[in-house]
């Protein structure tokens, strides 16, 4: 909206400028309407460039500055090699033309599909890097947040670089934040809880990011694609926006999965401290959890729900929830 604001008033501009130029009774426009016509015609023309050059990024143009310099100077050098002298004045200005257009498109084209490796071919030893380039960008989307382990992983200085929360994302948040929805107000405030933890840390800088990307209906398509751009890392829980990613080639972590990966291996004979939560399903067995609520059904440990006791892994069960610890009590 503020970007139509702005196109709007430079179109008022240049309709203003195609009047003022018809008042100066200088010969190039002889009417006030035709000066706003032409003023009204030029911003348009402008605008339409501007909404055809939508996604040419900074990065893209100065490749294709790069690769237009790059082949008018091999242009030149041909020019200049005297192989066309014998060609008239007026056919050696049509060869001079053709080779600085050919040339200058295929240094276009040629530097627009390469990467910025590429370029250590022309300047060897020579690497281009952004000062103001924020290493290692986190890019943290609404799943992550609610789940609360990045938040863990931050202050325990196992994250580094540039976190950086999407504008969109944040939106995302309120609007689960201020759910009608019990469960879903629920998961908003906590997410919003842990996103104040996020912000307040002091070891990893927290950016809030206005990029959006209009053409996207879905967070998820604008995720992937702010994290291309800012060749960052995107950190979720949401296993089919992992999937997403990995198919687009940006690099994610799926923090579930993670946390997967680092549990403690419990091997049977291993004595471990538990409080028991709760009575078991069969007569005189308490359940309790670890710390990764994986579940421990202790027998002959009824008695001592409440309590924290020191028993001593059995068996492990593997089911379609997890592993499920028996263990007894350690006498």
């Amino acid at each position: 909206m503020a970007l139509w604001v702005i196109r709007i008033f430079f179109l008022g501009l240049c309709m203003a400028g195609g009047l003022a130029v018809s008042q100066l009774h200088s010969g190039l426009i002889s009417h006030w309407g035709l000066g706003l016509v032409i003023g009204f015609g030029l911003g348009g023309l402008l605008i339409a460039i501007d909404e055809m050059l939508k996604g040419f990024s900074l990065r893209a143009f100065s490749s294709a500055t790069f690769g237009l310099i790059l082949g008018s100077v091999i242009a030149w050098l041909v020019d200049t090699s005297h192989l066309f002298e014998w060609a008239e004045p007026d056919v050696r200005w049509l060869i001079r033309v053709s080779l600085f257009l050919s040339f200058g498109y295929i240094g276009i084209i040629l530097a627009m599909r390469s990467n910025k490796e590429d370029f250590s071919l022309v300047i060897p030893y020579v690497r281009f890097t952004s000062q103001n380039k924020p290493e290692n960008p986190i890019v943290l989307d609404t799943s992550a947040i609610i789940d609360g382990r990045v938040a863990d992983l931050i202050e325990a200085s196992f994250l580094e670089g540039l976190v950086i929360v999407p504008r969109f994302v944040l939106r995302e948040l309120h609007g689960i934040a201020d759910s009608s929805d019990p469960i879903r107000r629920a998961r908003g405030r906590r997410g919003m809880e842990m996103l104040n933890r996020i912000r307040h840390n002091t070891r990893n800088e927290v950016r809030i990011h206005e990029a959006d990307f209009p053409e996207e209906p879905e967070v998820d398509a604008k995720l992937v694609r702010l994290t291309k751009a800012l060749a960052g890392k995107l950190y979720t829980t949401d296993y089919n926006l992992g999937k997403v990613a990995e198919i687009q080639s940006v690099p994610y972590v799926n923090v579930a999965e993670l946390a997967t990966k680092m549990k403690p291996a419990i091997l049977p004979g291993e004595i471990i401290t538990i409080r028991l939560a709760r009575e078991g399903r069969e007569k005189g067995q308490g359940v309790g959890y670890l710390s990764d609520g994986t579940m421990v059904v202790v027998s002959q440990g009824q008695s001592l729900v409440g309590q924290q006791v020191q028993v001593q892994v059995a068996s492990l069960v593997q089911t379609g929830a997890g592993i499920i610890v028996f263990a007894e009590i350690k006498t």
